[in-house]
């Protein structure tokens, strides 16, 4: 990965600068496709940043098409959400509280046939196009699961999160009718309850 010998293909992992964001952009497609032909089309994304012009242009051509599209963005994002006929199935919140993040998670699909990935790269052109970055897919069935249990978590953060609007301007979620959920503290007390039950995975 970083000697003389540089390989282009690799069978399972996503590797920049070679194939990170190519893959990234197939992943995307192929969602596209899938939802053309059977509905239900879904990308959820978490990470730091989200500027690389190429993979913008191909979720929004994936909220044009219906894909349903949620990011999780902490910092820059050069994506608009909410315009009409353009993005309005795009959703982007940013969480920032007590703990810095910096986890990238990829999930193209929903459910079993969810694509899942954990990566070290952002979604800026200096991650995907010049820097050896990596992505790994998740092929354990209780993992996967927990991944996307955590985004359900994450995603319903009223505490916290802050939605982006129309106008890249950013509000607080309020609770209203449910309880107030503060996903960071809320994986923090499941956290220290697994490992008093010693059951900590």
């Amino acid at each position: 990965m970083t000697g003389y010998a540089v390989r282009k293909e690799y069978r399972s992992l996503l590797v920049s600068p070679v194939s990170m964001r190519h893959g990234l952009i197939s992943h995307i497609q192929k969602e596209v496709e899938l939802h053309k032909k059977q509905g239900g089309g879904e990308i959820i994304l978490k990470c730091n940043q989200l500027v690389d012009k190429k993979i913008i242009k191909e979720l929004y051509r994936a909220s044009m098409a219906g894909v349903r599209v949620r990011l999780i963005i902490r910092g820059i994002c050069c994506l608009r959400s909410g315009i009409e006929d353009l993005t309005d199935n795009i959703r982007i919140i940013s969480i920032v509280g007590r703990f810095l993040e910096h986890s990238r998670i990829y999930i193209f699909g929903t459910e079993t046939r969810a694509r899942i990935y954990i990566a070290s790269a952002d979604f800026m052109t200096r991650n995907t196009t010049r820097r050896v970055e990596v992505a790994v897919p998740i092929e354990d069935v209780d993992l996967r699961a927990r991944i996307q249990e955590m985004f359900i978590t994450m995603l319903s953060d009223n505490v916290k999160a802050r939605e982006q609007q129309p106008d890249g301007t950013y509000v607080c979620l309020t609770p209203e009718e449910n309880a107030p959920l503060n996903s960071q503290e809320y994986f923090f007390d499941a956290a220290y309850a697994a490992a008093e039950n010693n059951n900590f995975r």
